[in-house]
């Protein structure tokens, strides 16, 4: 399981605003290239956001699942990224001072990425994650989705 954690200055309902809007997927996630469809009842549990993953012209059509919605402390999406697998991915917000700390927990459930030692892929999406982190805070601290 990767572990990533990162401040940031801004309150945790900026952090959900962003996660509330589906359309920015794809700007704050690390693979996730451009979005095809959100689901008028996204972000209600079961709802499914559809994206591209890849880099064109080798793009493949995915989709991510909300499995738990409790804003603004908690979320736990199911991402799919076939052929590699799918993963869990909760995200959990606590305040701090005068802003926040963010952490992201994933974990590979299916799919042949599981046949990848733990100790490798938790090193490879520990790094995405650092990066994934990088972008959600811009986003949330900037105001993106209407989060100030």
């Amino acid at each position: 399981m990767a572990v990533n954690h990162r401040r940031m200055n801004c309150a945790p309902e900026q952090v959900f605003t962003v996660l509330a809007d589906g359309w920015l997927y794809p700007t704050w996630v690390v693979g996730a290239s451009r979005m095809r469809g959100v689901d008028d009842s996204w972000p209600g549990v079961d709802s499914t956001i559809h994206h591209s993953v890849g880099v064109w012209p080798a793009l493949l059509d995915d989709s991510t699942v909300l499995l738990e919605w409790n804003p603004p402390r908690h979320a736990m999406l199911k991402a799919r990224g076939w052929p590699a697998g799918e993963a869990h991915v909760a995200i959990d917000v606590q305040p701090r001072g005068n802003g926040c700390v963010v952490r992201i927990t994933e974990d590979v459930v299916a799919g042949p990425a599981r046949l990848v030692p733990k100790i490798l892929s938790d090193v490879v999406i520990r790094a995405r994650n650092t990066e994934t982190l990088h972008r959600l805070a811009y986003l949330a601290e900037g105001g993106a989705g209407g989060a100030r």
